[in-house]
């Protein structure tokens, strides 16, 4: 039998012991009903920036691509610049031939109308001479043998008559001989006219190959001046395109910055989160204002949305105020820094100056203020982007 002391004692250590066990049963209700936080955030800026840096990586190939076709095409101008030179050397020179071959023409003309001229008074000689050649020819066989009776009759001597004879003779001989002479120098001069007129022809020739090839040259020259003209135009939008790349990367590796920057903080946020308590809807207390205020932010986020995204933005909002890495109110939540764009654009404060709230948008804060949550544990929403995952409820991905 049990003594009262042995008693005592034992009643107190049951009691001890049922308080102890009922602790370790609240704290792992209590354990069980904290919500398990995943924060998908990281995620998507960890693909926003590995999407990022790809993007860079083709402006800087593209930039590569375009500094090598600014290369090469400066190449090409450079040589075509040379092949100009090369041809307008050319058209120099068939230039200078052409006036050469021109006053060579023009001499030949000269020499020809010169050389017409001559054969003109040769001519006229010729029928003077043949004239005269004529009457004396006429008269010697005409008057011959009274000529001769004369000068037998008339001479002094026999020696007198031979000498008159020899006289005539040789006069013939002088006629025929300046006859001949001048043939000869007809016959030279018309030579020379024709020998003139083949070469003039020729130079007529040449002038109009030299022409034909002064054409050839000077569209040769204008083509290639064309294609130094559009290598020129191609070069500098080339570069226009460079630079723009440039400014591109620039403005990407700023973007780059921007991410990695939002990706540390978020994996802080992500990290702490997990690590931090969730307190149950029944420990807070709203404000008199909150539920107006959260019903024009859900106008403003998702006033167009249906009603389960209405219901969804607002229960982003109340995730929020229940975590210990948010503020712990309504206010603070929707006006913590660069969260939620109708604050920092001032649309919020105008749909609170005008109530535009409507009657579903009330509705949807009063269940995400019972809290009701149609995206579990969500604390992001956004318009949907490639490599975005989450719960996808209208025009938003909750996450």
């Amino acid at each position: 039998m049990k003594n009262v002391g042995e008693l005592g004692i034992n009643s107190i250590f049951r009691k001890t012991s049922r308080r102890f066990t009922a602790l370790l049963c609240a704290f792992v209700i209590c354990f069980l009903s904290v919500p398990v936080v995943t924060v998908n955030a990281t995620e998507s800026t960890r693909k926003q920036l590995e999407e990022a840096k790809e993007k860079k990586k083709q402006s800087e190939s593209d930039l590569n691509d375009t500094k090598d076709n600014i290369a090469e095409m400066n190449e090409e101008k450079s040589s075509l610049q040379g092949q100009l030179n090369t041809l307008n050397t050319q058209l120099t020179e068939v230039s200078n031939n052409l006036e050469n071959l021109e006053e060579q023409i023009d001499d030949k003309e000269t020499e020809i109308e010169n050389t017409l001229a001559e054969l003109e008074v040769a001519r006229k000689t010729e029928e003077s001479q043949y004239a005269s050649m004529k009457k004396r020819v006429q008269f010697i066989y005409e008057k011959q043998n009274f000529v001769l009776i004369e000068m037998l009759f008339g001479s002094g001597s026999f020696a007198d008559f031979l000498n008159q004879n020899n006289y005539i003779e040789q006069l013939s001989a002088y006629d025929r001989k300046m006859f001949l002479k001048y043939i000869e120098t007809r016959k030279s001069i018309e030579a020379k006219e024709a020998t003139l007129e083949e070469e003039k022809k020729q130079l007529d020739e040449y002038k109009v190959q030299a022409q034909a090839e002064q054409s050839r040259v000077s569209g040769l020259v204008n083509q290639t001046s064309g294609s130094i003209k559009q290598y020129a135009n191609d070069i500098s939008d080339a570069e226009a395109k460079a630079q723009a790349l440039e400014d591109q990367i620039k403005a990407q590796d700023a973007d780059i910055k921007n991410l990695e920057a939002k990706l540390a903080e978020e994996m802080r946020l992500s990290k702490l989160a997990a690590s931090s308590s969730w307190r149950n809807i029944s420990e807070v207390t709203f404000a008199e204002g909150d539920r107006y205020l959260l019903a024009n932010l859900i106008y403003c986020e998702a006033g167009s949305e249906p009603y389960e995204g209405k219901v969804a933005v607002g229960a982003v909002v109340i995730n929020r105020v229940l975590s210990s890495v948010y503020p712990d109110t309504v206010v603070g939540v929707i006006y913590q820094n660069k969260q939620f764009s109708p604050v920092g654009s001032g649309r919020l404060a105008l749909a609170l100056a005008d109530g535009k709230a409507t009657a579903s948008c009330y509705q949807a804060a009063d269940e995400a203020m019972s809290g009701y949550s149609n995206v579990g544990n969500c604390v992001y929403f956004r318009t949907p982007v490639p490599g975005l995952t989450g719960i996808n409820i209208g025009g938003h991905v909750f996450y």
